[in-house]
């Protein structure tokens, strides 16, 4: 009876160790996230203006444009980091996706959809896996239309 005794202490006190281990690794998991916004947010923030195209601008659909901005990039190891260019045809509302570009990347030459709208915008995004969070960058002040070939 008394190695039965014995035994059953040896394991209750096997698993509050255990217990305490494991409510150890979840308090720093928490500690790690509570953190992890106010590392990024210390890096700086990434910001975006659309210079081209303009508001209000018409463009035709098949015609090639340079479509160009300037960015502030936060400061931080680019490696795993990327751009997107995104197309909203309802004046932001919604977005499709359209091209991955290098995150130093400040213009591409883009061919305009066959996709008539009076309200199209575009959103530059940025981001970087695991270390700085996919950013959005809607360029509503930059409206612009999509036309049928003339």
């Amino acid at each position: 009876m008394t190695q039965f005794l014995l035994a059953w202490e040896f394991s209750e006190e096997t698993e509050k160790s255990k217990m305490k281990i494991y409510g150890f690794v979840v308090i720093m998991v928490a500690v790690a996230f509570a953190f992890a916004p106010a590392k990024s947010n210390a890096q700086g923030h990434y910001a975006v203006k659309l210079t081209s195209p303009v508001a209000g601008q018409v463009l035709y659909a098949g015609q090639q444009i340079m479509v160009e901005w300037k960015h502030r990039l936060p400061n931080i190891p680019l490696a795993g980091c990327e751009s997107e260019l995104w197309l909203s045809l309802d004046g932001g509302r919604t977005f499709t996706w359209n091209a991955f570009l290098a995150p130093t990347s400040t213009s591409l030459l883009w061919t305009v959809p066959n996709t008539p709208t009076n309200s199209a915008v575009l959103d530059i995004r940025f981001g970087c896996d695991l270390h700085y969070p996919e950013s959005y960058a809607p360029q509503p002040a930059s409206m612009f239309t999509i036309a049928k070939t003339q």
